[in-house]
């Protein structure tokens, strides 16, 4: 299971632990991954997505997964996202 945003495509990042004698140690800051249940109101349809907590804020900051996907440059989405936000930008017109 890849641990990746199905929204913004945020995955797994790699650091360093640092001891108190400097020393480091490889290690991964893994995304606060959630499975949620996200509805489209221009669809009339949920759809199930793995996205990160940092997302879902920004879903609900903007008013819903049309509004966010609407306002998100293509560019910064996955796919997946692209090919909802396909689907709402037609189905408005």
């Amino acid at each position: 299971m890849a641990k990746k945003c199905d929204l913004t495509g945020t995955g797994v990042q790699t650091g360093n632990n640092v001891s108190h004698a400097n020393n480091r140690t490889r290690r991964r800051f893994m995304p606060n991954l959630h499975v949620v249940s996200l509805l489209s109101e221009t669809l009339n349809k949920v759809f199930k997505l793995k996205i990160c907590a940092k997302t879902l804020r920004s879903i609900e900051h903007n008013g819903g997964l049309d509004s966010y996907l609407e306002k998100t440059a293509t560019k910064n989405l996955t796919p997946e996202a692209k090919a909802i936000k396909k689907q709402i930008v037609k189905n408005k017109k």
